[in-house]
């Protein structure tokens, strides 16, 4: 079984984190992922100080192993969330979006283990400086908002510049991509579009479809002339968020709002925003999130193997 620091540092069964996809990280599907052996984190970007109060209570509920919660520094309810998190303590917190260094001793001094998002090792370095306990190296092959850096360049570099463990993420669907983010250096992998196409995730069947029918190319870029890039699958919609960006940004802004929700609750494929990643290429088909998660650490496990037979003349 592959070990590293991260099973011990979280007391999971595999180094696997789910990504913590707003409207998407229901309360289901982390209690799905942490009772598959997995760290799963409920997504609170879009939640209400309230909505998420009564989330944590329902993975409490739903699992009795260790699960997180993500939140989102540039939401206007920030404050409120971190709020709740403390009150309703949580094993773990993944932070995204910003810069979280005040905020992390915060959490630490509550005995809540703390991983930042970063797209740069210059944050890296900061937030380990701050008590960070690891980080998630996200490259920009991943769905929703991304950096500049593909995860092939970002987690090595990142593993180079840190001595807390480093979570790869962006563009991971199978157990070669989890090999390959150990062979770079890192100690785990974070998945969000592969959990997305789960039986358990509560996304609409039309969300699911979107994935699986997309090639690798189909994972396309929006909001980049609005300062806040964000990997989604190709659509009408998106189209039109390109083209307004350029030609009426205010409008773009303004169309924007909500296409997320009308994604996971409607399935509106014209008016949707269906955050994914480039990973949508290799995912053929819905399984429960137990059967992802085995799937992913045997198949891993066996090219290992595989790869120690051909190069290195022996046995594991």
């Amino acid at each position: 079984m592959i070990r590293t620091r991260v099973n011990e540092l979280l007391g999971i069964d595999y180094p696997i984190i789910q990504g913590g996809m707003a409207w998407v990280a229901t309360p289901k599907l982390a209690a799905a992922v942490s009772n598959a052996g997995g760290l799963g984190v409920i997504g609170g970007a879009a939640m209400s100080p309230e909505q998420l109060r009564e989330a944590i209570r329902k993975a409490k509920e739903l699992t009795d192993k260790p699960f997180g919660v993500n939140l989102i520094l540039i939401s206007p309810q920030f404050q409120d969330q971190l709020e709740v998190v403390l009150e309703e303590w949580v094993p773990v917190v993944t932070l995204g979006a910003g810069n979280p260094v005040q905020h992390i001793p915060i959490l630490k001094e509550q005995g809540i283990k703390v991983a930042p998002v970063v797209s740069s090792d210059s944050l890296a370095k900061l937030v380990e400086r701050a008590g960070a306990d690891f980080v998630i190296a996200e490259g920009m092959e991943c769905g929703g908002h991304i950096g500049d850096v593909t995860t092939m360049v970002l987690v090595p570099k990142v593993v180079d510049s840190v001595s807390i463990p480093v979570v790869a993420a962006g563009g991971i669907a199978d157990g070669r991509g989890f090999l390959a983010a150990l062979a770079l250096g890192a100690e785990g992998i974070q998945m969000g579009t592969r959990f997305v196409a789960s039986v358990e995730c509560e996304a609409h069947d039309n969300y699911k479809k979107m994935i699986l029918k997309a090639s690798i190319r189909d994972a396309v870029v929006t909001g980049a002339k609005l300062g806040h890039p964000a990997r989604v699958i190709k659509n009408v919609f998106a189209k039109q968020i390109q083209k307004l960006e350029v030609e009426d940004p205010m409008k773009a802004e303004e169309v924007l709002v909500g296409s997320l929700r009308r994604a996971f609750l409607d399935g509106d494929t014209r008016n949707g925003s269906f955050m994914a990643g480039q990973a949508s290429g290799l995912i053929e088909e819905i399984k429960p999130v137990k059967e992802i998660v085995e799937d992913i650490v045997s198949e891993a496990e066996k090219l290992l193997k595989e790869l120690y037979k051909r190069f290195g003349g022996g046995n594991l």
